[in-house]
Order: structure tokens, then C-alpha cells, then sequence
């Protein structure tokens, strides 16, 4: 396994964000006259700072419902306070329980205005007026600075989260990323910014999907907290899978006949392989008994996913197959390919054989139909969608548009968006 190299995220636009809108509250503080406190203006500023606009709106929407109906039950109290209970010292302990109490009328409002998530905001406000100025000697003004206060801050947060430099969006652009050492770290995950951005560029309209080696399986896994709208092309181009129709779109399979043949040429020097299919828009894999400790943790590891269906049984008549992968020793593995190129198949398919990273010692060969090509699978989504260019971005140099060093992901979301979305001063990229 590869280890995982120290990475310092780089400070988004949130974090920005949040110090200027805090500095706005004190200046809109500074023109009210030092009126208020400026203080429950920042904590709703930084609430409603949000990764994207509309949960932006959600929290605001959740933290003024919360204000007001914790405001109203707090003005109630400080009323009592003052005209009933104003000889503290002797009703203390009533106070005390009046204002527990009135955390059950609280919530139960939240629940009746089916706004349950602001319940925790309508009892900070209401604690907030009763507890820490329960005292004052004009109850109504102190609840209306605080409600004013709250309301100053939402707006702020709501007009800074919403503030954008005028850009132009290129529409015309297909943008396709690879995964391992491109698009994730080491440990196989999206960066907090990678998601972010790409989810908010991908919902303003940029052409965004994934090419990878992986499995449609292995993507809704690693890419389930991005919402990508475009099919992948998986499988190293064998198929292009539409991932919220959880439909095969298109595929490159290696006839029933050439399989079988395939299968008894490796069967018959020692070697297990497992048979990859679609059938009716899922992924089942065929194999028998499993020969090495490599594919017995693969099975075990893999089996459980809702996208795989592993079936011990021989391949079923005229099924045509995605494609066949076997692992075992490195050495084994080499002896294998030399036979599989000696008879030729390789003029046929497509035939692939590197080390595992995950199985020290052990090496895969994967067989696919000789068109299962990434390359003709970005022509046809490209055409499909009517984009003018393709704009790719992987790890091996030169063979992509950009090359992304694997230490550095995060170079891939930051490069589409200066290629999407570019300030429209600046100079139109290609």
C-alpha cells in the first residue's frame, strides 16, 4: 500500500467568506449607532455561511423561525419577570423552573410549525433573553435588538454566501478527470474542497464526469458525496454507466464464443479468472472455486456491495462477457501474458497486466474487447453532448490535457473551475 503524503487543504471560499461577513457585522454595528450586540450578529452570520447557496437560505430560513419563536416565549418571561417576579431573591427557585418549563412550549412550537431543526436555535435565543437579561429594565427593547441583531446577520450571511465575481461559464467544455492518483488521495477519498467545488460547479452547469478503471461499483462508493449528473466511463472505457438511472449506457463486450475459449485457455494452465457480465443492468461475476488468498480477500471484500452479484457457476450460454480478470503470483502472471501473446490474443483484445498494489507480490491481467477504449468513450460523450472539447486531467504525463502529480488532487477541481468559470476581464483559456 502506498503511504499517505501530508496535505494542507487549501483555504476556500467558506473561510473567506465568513471573515468578511463577521467584519461587515461590526461596520452595519458602528452605522446603527453601537445599538444591539453585535456579537448574536456574527453567530448568525456564521451560521448561515454555508458550502452552497441554497443550504445557505435552509439555515437562514432555520435560524430565523428559531429567533422568533425563541424571542416571543423570552419576551413572555422577562413580562413576568418584571411585573410579577421582580423580588428575585424570593422566587428564585420559581423563576428557575418557570424558565425550565417553557423549554417544553419552545420545542413543541418548532414541532407544530414543522420547523423541528430550529428548536435548538429557539432555545439559545430564549435562554440568551431570560438568562442573561432577565434584568433588564426595558424587556421589549432588549428582545427587539435581539431579534434585530439575529435578522442583520442572516441577511449579511445570506447576500455574502450569494456574492460572486461576474464570470462567464463555459458550457462548450467536457471536463473528464481520472480517479487513483488523480481526483483522490492516497487512501482513496475526496478532499472536503474537492467535494464542495465540485458539487457546486456540477450544479451550475459544468460538464464534469470520471474515467477510471474501476467498476461502476467502485465508483458510487468513492464518489457517492458528489452528485455527478453525466454517466462515467468505467471499466478503463469498457462501459459508460449512467449513475443515477443505474443504467449501462453503452458497452464494449467480448463475444460468448471468444470468452469460453479464453476461459479454457487459462483454465487449462492452472489459473481461476473472474467472468464479468451485465445482465439487465447489473453487474454479476461468474467464477469457481477461488485458487489464491489475493482473490479470496477480493471476494470477501467485494461481495457484500448492493452493485456486485457474485455467482459460483460457469458462464451462462451465449452471455457475452465485459471482461475477465484473474490474479495471482507475479511470476505466474508473466508466464501467462507470454502465452496469451504467443496465441495471438493480444492482436484480438485488449489484454492488461501490472503489479497489485494492495496484494504485495501478486499481479493482475484484465481482457477486454479490443475497443474498450476511454479515448472513444469521451468522443462518443462528447458528441452525445454536444461539447466542443474535451478537457482531460490524469497522472501519467503526457498523455493527458493536464497532468495532476498525485500529491496534489486537489489541482484537478481548482484548474476547472479557472477553465470553466474564469472572471470575464480575463483572457479566454483553451
Amino acid at each position: 500500500m502506498k503511504e499517505s503524503s501530508p496535505h494542507l487543504p487549501p483555504i476556500g471560499m467558506r473561510i473567506v467568506k465568513s471573515s468578511i461577513a463577521v467584519f461587515l457585522c461590526y461596520l452595519v454595528y458602528l452605522l446603527r449607532g453601537r445599538q444591539g450586540i453585535v456579537f448574536y450578529s456574527q453567530l448568525a452570520v456564521l451560521w448561515c455561511i454555508q458550502p452552497y447557496v441554497d443550504t445557505s437560505l435552509k439555515k437562514a430560513l432555520q435560524r430565523t423561525v428559531g429567533t422568533f419563536v425563541g424571542a416571543l416565549f423570552g419576551l413572555i418571561v422577562l413580562l413576568l419577570n418584571f411585573y410579577i417576579f421582580h423580588d428575585a431573591p424570593k422566587y428564585d427557585l420559581i423563576q428557575y423552573a418557570l424558565i425550565s418549563l417553557f423549554i417544553i412550549p419552545i420545542i413543541y412550537s418548532t414541532v407544530l410549525l414543522n420547523k423541528k431543526d430550529a428548536a435548538y436555535f429557539s432555545c439559545v435565543v430564549f435562554l440568551s433573553i431570560v438568562v442573561i437579561h432577565s434584568a433588564d429594565a426595558n424587556p421589549y427593547l432588549f428582545v427587539w435588538n435581539r431579534v434585530c441583531d439575529t435578522l442583520i446577520g442572516i441577511l449579511i450571511g445570506i447576500l455574502v454566501n450569494s456574492a460572486r465575481l461576474p464570470r462567464r461559464r463555459r458550457s462548450d467544455l467536457l471536463f473528464i478527470s481520472g480517479l487513483d492518483d488523480t481526483l483522490l488521495f492516497d487512501e482513496g477519498k475526496l478532499s472536503p474542497y474537492s467535494k464542495v467545488e465540485l458539487n457546486r460547479i456540477i450544479s451550475e452547469g459544468a460538464n464534469f464526469t470520471v474515467s477510471t478503471m474501476r467498476t461502476p461499483a467502485d465508483i458510487i462508493d468513492t464518489m457517492k458525496d458528489v452528485h455527478l449528473k453525466l454517466p462515467v466511463i468505467a471499466m478503463d472505457g469498457a462501459v459508460l454507466y449512467d449513475m443515477d438511472a443505474h443504467k449501462y449506457l453503452r458497452a464494449y463486450t467480448i463475444s460468448y464464443s471468444l470468452a469460453k475459449d479464453l476461459i479454457h485457455f487459462i483454465r487449462a494452465r492452472g489459473f481461476h479468472c473472474f467472468i464479468n457480465t451485465i445482465l439487465e443492468d447489473c453487474l454479476v461475476i461468474y467464477h469457481e472455486e477461488l485458487k489464491n488468498a489475493a482473490e479470496q480477500q477480493i471476494y470477501h471484500k467485494l461481495s457484500s456491495s448492493p452493485y456486485r452479484n457474485y455467482i459460483h457457476a460457469e458462464l451462462p450460454e451465449s452471455t457475452p462477457c465485459i471482461y475477465l480478470m484473474l490474479i495471482d503470483e507475479t511470476d505466474a502472471v508473466e508466464n501467462l501474458f507470454h502465452a496469451l501473446e504467443e496465441q495471438r490474443y493480444t492482436n484480438r483484445l485488449k489484454i492488461l497486466h501490472y503489479p497489485s498494489e494492495d496484494y504485495p507480490g501478486y499481479s493482475y491481467i484484465k481482457i477486454y474487447n479490443r475497443n474498450a477504449r476511454r479515448e472513444l468513450m469521451m468522443h462518443y460523450l462528447q458528441s452525445s453532448l454536444k461539447c466542443n472539447h474535451t478537457i482531460t486531467f490524469g497522472s501519467v504525463e503526457g498523455k493527458y490535457d493536464y497532468t495532476i502529480q498525485p500529491d496534489q488532487p486537489d489541482m484537478v477541481v481548482h484548474q476547472i473551475k479557472k477553465l470553466y468559470e474564469p472572471v470575464i476581464w480575463a483572457k479566454p483559456m483553451r
